[in-house]
C-alpha cells in the first residue's frame, strides 16, 4: 500500500543523513549547504515486527516478508518558502503528496555545520516550518474559497458548506494554528482530506541529537518534547551520527555496538515503527510453510478489507476469516493446536480487524495465482 512518510525540517538538520540511515545507502547527498536534495528520494523500509519473527520461527516458514512503508525525503524549508524563497513552492508540492511528516529538528551544537538560522534553537526552527506550512495552506484555501464561491452562487447546498468550512479553516490558520490541532468533527475530518492542507497531517518530531546525547537527550529535546505533547503528539531522540554508523554493520555488530552505548535498539527502529503508527496503521499476517507475512492495513478496517489487501478479488468474493490471535498462536504453538483448544474464530464481514490477528480467508472466487504462498493461505469454494 502506498503509506508515505515524509522527512521535513529546515536545510543542515540531517534529514538526507537519517533517510540514508534508514535505506542502507547514499543516495541523498548528505552535504553541508542548504537545498543539498532538491528533488525528493524516496525509500521503502522494513517495519521490525518480532511477531512476524516468532511466527515464522513456529512454522519453519521458508520465506519471511515483512511490512513495509515508503519514506520520502525532502529538501530542507527556509523562511519565505511559501513565497518562493529556496525553491519553496516546489518543495511545498512534494509535501503535499505525503500522508504524515517526520519534522526533523536540530538538538545538537557542532560549528563544522552550518545552520541555516545562524545558531541552534530548534523550537524556533519548528515554528518556522509550520509558518510556512500555514501560510502555504492559507493562499491554497483562498484560491479554493473563490472557486466554491461560485458554485455556492448555483445554490449548491454542499458547496455551502464546505465554503463556511474553509472559512472555518482560513480563521485558525490567520491565528496561528495548525489545522492538526483543531478540534473537528468526524464530518469535517473526512471532508478536509479533500482540501489537501499541509497542517492537517499528522506530525512526528525526530530530535537529532549528538552521540552522547541519544540516551536521554538533552536541554534542546526537552523543549521539543514538551511543544510535542501540548500538540499531543510523539517525539523522538535518533542520532544521526549512531545510525549513519549502525547502517554500515552487520546483525551481530549492531547489536555489540548498541550494547555498548547503552542503547536497547536503534533510534531508526523507533522512528519506523512511531512512523507506522502516525499513519494510523496496523498489521496482519498470513503464515504457512513456505511464506509467512505481514501485511498493511488502516486500523478499523474490516475483514474483507484485509483480504482486499493480498488479493482484490478475495475481497470481492469474500465468504468469512478464520481468525487467530498472535497471543493465542504463540501460546500454543501451531494453528491445529489452536483449533483444538477452541480459540481459532471464525468471524464475517462486519469483524474491525485487530493488530496481530493471523488469517486464513475463505472466498468463492476461481482465481489462478502465481504466489507459492496462496496454496496455505486461501481457500477454494
Amino acid at each position: 500500500m502506498g503509506f508515505k512518510c515524509g522527512i521535513v525540517g529546515l536545510p543542515n538538520v540531517g534529514k538526507s543523513t537519517l533517510f540514508n540511515a534508514l535505506t542502507e545507502t547514499s543516495s541523498a547527498e548528505a552535504a553541508n549547504y542548504p537545498f543539498c536534495t532538491i528533488e525528493p528520494n524516496s525509500g521503502i523500509v522494513s517495519v521490525p515486527d518480532k511477531r512476524l519473527t516468532s511466527l515464522s520461527e513456529l512454522v519453519q516458514s521458508q520465506k519471511v516478508i515483512p511490512a513495509q512503508m515508503q519514506f520520502v525525503d525532502i529538501a530542507g524549508l527556509v523562511s519565505g518558502a511559501s513565497k518562493g524563497e529556496g525553491l519553496g513552492n516546489k518543495f511545498l508540492s512534494h509535501i503535499r503528496e505525503v500522508d504524515a511528516i517526520i519534522h526533523v529538528v536540530r538538538c545538537f551544537e557542532n560549528t563544522d555545520i552550518t545552520h541555516v538560522e545562524n545558531s541552534i534553537n530548534p523550537l524556533r526552527d519548528s515554528e518556522i516550518i509550520d509558518t510556512e506550512l500555514m501560510l502555504a495552506d492559507l493562499e491554497s484555501l483562498e484560491r479554493q474559497t473563490q472557486n466554491m464561491s461560485k458554485k455556492v452562487k448555483s445554490n449548491d447546498t454542499d458547496a455551502k458548506n464546505d465554503l463556511d468550512l474553509m472559512k472555518k479553516l482560513s480563521r485558525f490558520l490567520s491565528d496561528g494554528i495548525p489545522i492538526r490541532l483543531v478540534d473537528l468533527t468526524d464530518e469535517e475530518i473526512k471532508k478536509i482530506k479533500t482540501f489537501n492542507l499541509l497542517t492537517s497531517k499528522p506530525v512526528l518530531y525526530a530530535c537529532n541529537v549528538n552521540e552522547d546525547d541519544a540516551s536521554n537527550g538533552n536541554d534542546f529535546t526537552k523543549k521539543i518534547f514538551d511543544k510535542a505533547k501540548t500538540e499531543n503528539c510523539d517525539a523522538i531522540i535518533i542520532s544521526g551520527s549512531i545510525e549513519s554508523e549502525i547502517a554500515m554493520l552487520d546483525e551481530t555488530e549492531k547489536k555489540e555496538f548498541l550494547k555498548d552505548l547503552n542503547l536497547e535498539e536503534s533510534g531508526l527502529n523507533r522512528l519506523i515503527r512511531t512512523g507506522f503508527n502516525l499513519l494510523d496503521l496496523i498489521t496482519f499476517f498470513t503464515v504457512g510453510p513456505k511464506e509467512t507475512r505481514a501485511w498493511t492495513i488502516k486500523n478499523n478496517s474490516t475483514a474483507p478489507e484485509a483480504a482486499g489487501i493480498i488479493h482484490t478479488d478475495f475481497q470481492k468474493g469474500f465468504i468469512r476469516a478464520e481468525t487467530i490471535s498472535y497471543d493465542d498462536y504463540l501460546n500454543f504453538k501451531s494453528e491445529q493446536a489452536v483449533k483444538d483448544a477452541g480459540r481459532m474464530r471464525v468471524e464475517g464481514a462486519d469483524y474491525i480487524v485487530k493488530d496481530g490477528d493471523v488469517f486464513h480467508f475463505r472466498f468463492n472466487v476461481w482465481l489462478e495465482l502465481n504466489y507459492e504462498w496462496t496454496y496455505r493461505n486461501y481457500s477454494k469454494r
